[in-house]
């Protein structure tokens, strides 16, 4: 029987790895097998930044990639913690009762949803605000070029 409050904690902490995927789905879903690689990307970009500066084009197009994984992953959190147990038992626990343990939201469920909410805005939040202000500075200097 698939835990509600177990998916929630993957999908919050493990998700950008696909962890979340793979416990509700089998080592079989191809989705899970695709989050981790704009995971890699963003990785890739951040440790582009460590190595051309924050002038480098390409890490600002890498990072919000795994910011946007983050959050995306983060809102599965939510959505599988908030889920009715008569939902999610008829979703993953097929053979369960509609009102069986699994299904049911307790304080840790509550706690992940809490956390993905919090730290997922965040990295939404902060990707979008890298993007637009690389964007924006490479912009002015292209002005700045065209402009001389």
């Amino acid at each position: 029987m698939k835990n509600k409050t177990v998916a929630a904690w993957l999908s919050f902490l493990g998700g950008p790895l696909g962890l979340h995927r793979f416990y509700l789905r089998g080592m079989g879903d191809w989705l899970g097998w695709m989050l981790p690689i704009p995971t890699a990307l963003g990785v890739y970009g951040i440790e582009r930044v460590r190595m051309y500066g924050v002038d480098d084009g390409l890490s600002w197009v890498l990072i919000p990639l795994l910011g946007f994984t983050i959050a995306g992953c983060a809102l599965m959190a939510i959505v599988y913690g908030l889920m009715t147990p008569e939902k999610w038992n008829s979703r993953f626990n097929a053979s369960a009762p509609a009102d069986a343990e699994p299904g049911r939201t307790n304080w840790f469920t509550i706690g992940a949803v809490v956390l993905a909410l919090f730290f997922g805005s965040t990295i939404l939040m902060a990707s979008i605000v890298f993007s637009f202000q690389r964007y924006f500075e490479h912009q002015i200097e292209e002005g700045r070029k065209i402009s001389q």
